[in-house]
């Protein structure tokens, strides 16, 4: 791939994994409708990330929602919403979104830049390659703090493992998908059993001074002293 290909690309598309793999399949010669779509499939999680930030993004106008998309990658999202569960400065939480985003953005830029220019200098038997689910699980790791989230991470690395060679990295979007499913299926379950010893009984109750007027009559219906 020429080198103004890659930066532009990095600069467009800002997102690490999409970019990775559409490197490799256009050194393989793969059409560029199959690499296009191989990019949507892989950077589907966006539009996860996005729901997950959108109830604290409502109030903001179109401009700033487009901007943020832009700037949401994995590490931004991690970042930003450990910080909005916080439940601090709710009025200008979008300021630190983009704070992240940007910070990220002109890091990768000037990293595509060295990448490019220095890239062919790093010997292949470095091994690289394993630093990107590096960057992911030391994402991940540090936001599990419930039981649900635990076994929806555990389920979707299982599922990848095991749909790991579905064509167009489908095991990626399969093991997401399941693993979100298996980890609201937890949360509502949890939900239903808390609900349940609160739950009032159908039979009716006896209201208060019906209470008092029945505890004050004799057995044989006269009112006591």
């Amino acid at each position: 791939m020429p080198a103004l290909a890659a930066q532009a690309m990095s600069f467009i598309v800002f997102a690490g994994s999409a970019q990775f793999v559409t490197a490799q399949l256009v050194g393989a010669g793969v059409p560029g409708g199959i690499i296009i779509l191989t990019a949507v499939i892989i950077n589907l999680r966006h539009a996860l990330y996005s729901a997950s930030v959108a109830p604290y993004l409502k109030r903001l106008d179109a401009g700033w929602k487009w901007l943020l998309a832009y700037v949401l990658t994995d590490e931004a999202y991690a970042v930003t919403i450990t910080h909005y569960h916080q439940g601090d400065n709710v009025g200008r939480k979008h300021w630190y979104f983009f704070g992240a985003g940007l910070t990220l953005w002109a890091t990768w830029q000037a990293s595509t830049a060295v990448g490019v220019l220095l890239g062919t200098q790093i010997p292949v038997s470095w091994s690289l390659d394993f630093t990107l689910p590096l960057t992911f699980i030391a994402l991940v790791v540090p936001s599990l703090k419930d039981r649900a989230g635990v076994i929806a991470a555990i389920t979707a690395g299982i599922i990848a493992l095991g749909a790991f060679g579905l064509p167009l990295r489908l095991g990626l979007v399969v093991a997401t998908l399941i693993g979100i499913g298996v980890g609201i299926s937890i949360e509502m379950g949890k939900r239903r059993r808390a609900v349940l010893p609160g739950e009032v009984s159908n039979i009716p109750l006896v209201p208060t001074n019906e209470v008092c007027e029945i505890s004050s009559e004799k057995p044989g219906g006269e009112e006591g002293v």
